[in-house]
Parts: structure tokens; sequence; C-alpha cells
């Protein structure tokens, strides 16, 4: 239904009306950029699994927690039965370096394939929990699961918790305060369809008092 608002012609959409994937590539569309989280795990058995995911965010300081949701409706992803097993997973920043290689990793493989070994990239065991992480990636983060929460009835997404245990990051992204440089770091966002961002193009602005 049009309608004017604040001077935009605007269509006024009731999302419990929508079908799922309009919806979704309505709300993939609109909430951008997204940060990605490129999710390390191991399975029970050992396997090592990498996957991003672009529904990702960090969610609190005290203590350092991140989250990232994955789908349940096509299929019950490697990452997920793997962070349920082993209670771990690390997060691997996506920057301009290993897009690529990120984008590799997003393919459908079968579980005893180490998406690691298909895109290159090394493997690096984490110091505190049991998922490896990348070497290639400027920063990693290794994760302690502390729950999973499944959205929808019947659940159609599930979404990880993670406290973040311990950091990884490349010495030329700090300053002597331990601030990072975002232009040194060169992360990546990700839009709908194909599309991705770089951060390149920065803009800063005071906060008020």
């Amino acid at each position: 239904m049009p309608g004017v608002v604040s001077g935009y012609v605007k269509t006024t959409l009731d999302a419990t009306d929508l079908e799922s994937g309009v919806a979704y590539k309505l709300l993939i569309g609109l909430v951008v950029p997204r940060p990605i989280g490129w999710i390390g795990t191991r399975s029970a058995d050992g396997g090592r699994n990498l996957a991003p995911f672009s529904f990702f965010n960090a969610v609190a300081w005290r203590p350092p927690t991140v989250l990232f949701s994955t789908e349940l409706i096509t299929k019950y992803k490697d990452t997920l039965r793997n962070v349920e097993a082993t209670e771990a997973f690390t997060v691997n920043v996506v920057t301009e370096e290993v897009a690529e290689a990120m984008n590799v990793t997003s393919g459908t493989y079968p579980p005893d394939v180490d998406e690691f070994d298909v895109a290159g990239l090394t493997a690096v065991d984490a110091d505190l929990v049991s998922a490896p992480m990348v070497a290639e990636a400027k920063a990693n983060m290794e994760c302690r699961m502390t729950r999973v929460v499944r959205v929808g009835e019947p659940p159609s997404a599930a979404v990880v918790f993670g406290e973040v245990l311990r950091l990884h990051v490349a010495d030329d992204v700090l300053d002597e305060r331990l601030r990072v440089d975002p232009v040194a770091l060169k992360a990546v966002g990700r839009m709908a369809g194909r599309g991705y961002t770089t951060t390149r193009d920065l803009f800063f602005l005071e906060r008020p008092d």
C-alpha cells in the first residue's frame, strides 16, 4: 500500500503477509552493510569446517560476546552441528585480502570436506578452544558457545551466542592504544545478492555532548 511518510513515497508491507523469500530479500537488502562472521569449527570427530555468515554481529562487551545466525529451513548446517557438539568456534575477520577465499568457503560441501583445503587456507589451532583459525585472516577470535536460541515456530533459524575468550590481531592493524585502524584492516561487508562492500571510503562524525 503506497503512502507518503517524511517526504518519501513509501510502500508499506506487513511482514507477516509476505512470502518467506520476499521477506528474506527485503531484509538482506535493507540491513546493510552486514559484517561477515567467518566461522571456524571442528566436528566431534575432529574434522575442520569453515563457513561465512552475514547474519553476524557483536552484542555485548562484558563479557565480550558475538552472535551469528544460521538457517534451519533447507538443511542442518555443519557449523551448527559442530558448535553444539564442541561448544566452540572461531571468528575470522574477512578483509579484502581474503574475500575471494571466503567466497569459496560459502559453497555447499559434504561434511567430510575441509573448506580450509578447498580454499587454500592455512588452519591454525586456537589456544583455548577446539576450533581452527584462519592464519591468513588479520584478526581471529576464539569463542566459547554460551547458548543457541532457535527462532520461529517451527524453528527456521538458530542464533549462536559465543563469549570471546581470546583475540589475535595483526600488529599493523593496532595502534599504541590497542585501537583498530580501519584503513589498515580493510574489512569487507555483505550486501544483498552477490554484493560486497569495502570500508575504504570512510567519513567521521563528532558525537554530541
